[in-house]
């Protein structure tokens, strides 16, 4: 059998991920060890062999062409192949590495995946995470993300999705305000208080607040002076400093329920969730920093909370 490549050219493939994956030359030669000039003579190589321009670039910004982000996809499968080859040859010996590129909401990431991520580091010290902390939907394909965490899971079939948590929703206030505009008794008496509003990137609207009563979820629409946009824990912070009621992640106030800033309200309307999801594509070979990473979140995060 004849060589198909020379060890230049395999080279070349792992430099042209590495640069899909980050979006910059430079970041590339950063990870490998090598020059941006080296990077570019590498992509250029591969662009001659095929025939086809894999980069797209322009003075601000550089993406995959079409062609290039199909080649990308089979590269990336190939490469993964490759190591999980080694890893059961070895005797799983290989030790995870490469980046990881994660997205996750704001409450998610600081009150839940951030506090994971050291313990993680030093595990896995050759693995390095890329945490882009947004309540925005993102492009797998388009922007390389190797898993996210959204409040739902996705319509893409392409997508795996699997339930991290259902977390608890709690309506809450501080003293001062409850003492300023009263202690709401029912669901309905909020129409007569500050209500503040969050407004998901996603679609535009505000998500309606969740109770339980006679054993039926009840959701109302509720309005205030405050609406944040595009970082949940903002309302938190208004919370905190007497702007309203909010209903928020349990885990995300608790802290502050615990000493007596924060006071739960309507407890007896309580039980209601939302789930959150971690969402990764559907792939035969995941690679082994993935997998080690989807099995640390899921063996700590039920430790942690159960």
């Amino acid at each position: 059998m004849s060589r198909h490549f020379d060890d230049l050219q395999l080279g070349s493939l792992e430099l042209f991920c590495l640069a899909a994956d980050s979006g910059s030359f430079t970041a590339a030669a950063t990870e490998a060890g090598v020059t941006p000039a080296a990077v570019s003579r590498s992509v250029a190589r591969l662009e001659e062999r095929l025939g086809v321009r894999l980069f797209v670039r322009t003075t601000r910004r550089m993406r995959l062409s079409e062609a290039g982000q199909a080649y990308y996809q089979q590269c990336r499968q190939a490469l993964g192949q490759l190591v999980e080859a080694e890893r059961q040859v070895t005797g799983g010996q290989v030790a995870p590495s490469g980046r990881l590129r994660i997205s996750v909401p704001t409450p998610y990431a600081h009150h839940r995946l951030l506090p994971l991520l050291p313990a993680f580091q030093q595990r896995y010290p050759q693995v390095q995470v890329d945490v882009h902390v947004s309540n925005r939907n993102v492009d797998f394909a388009e922007e390389h993300f190797d898993l996210a965490i959204r409040g739902r899971e996705p319509a893409d079939s392409r997508l795996v999705a699997r339930r991290l948590e259902d977390a608890p929703l709690v309506v809450v206030a501080t003293p001062a305000y409850l003492a300023r505009r009263g202690t709401p008794q029912v669901p309905e008496d909020l129409a007569g208080h500050e209500c503040i509003q969050f407004e998901l990137a996603s679609s535009g609207r505000r998500p309606r607040w969740s109770f339980r009563r006679d054993g039926r979820e009840l959701e109302l629409e509720t309005d205030g002076s405050f609406t944040c946009l595009g970082d949940f824990l903002a309302t938190a912070t208004l919370v905190r400093h007497g702007a309203g009621l909010m209903q928020a992640y349990r885990f995300t106030v608790q802290e502050a329920l615990d000493s007596g800033a924060l006071v739960e309200v309507l407890a007896e309307y309580g039980g209601t969730s939302r789930p959150f999801v971690l969402i990764y594509p559907q792939a035969r070979h995941m690679p082994l920093r993935l997998r080690v990473f989807i099995d640390y979140l899921f063996a700590e995060g039920a430790r942690s909370h159960g």
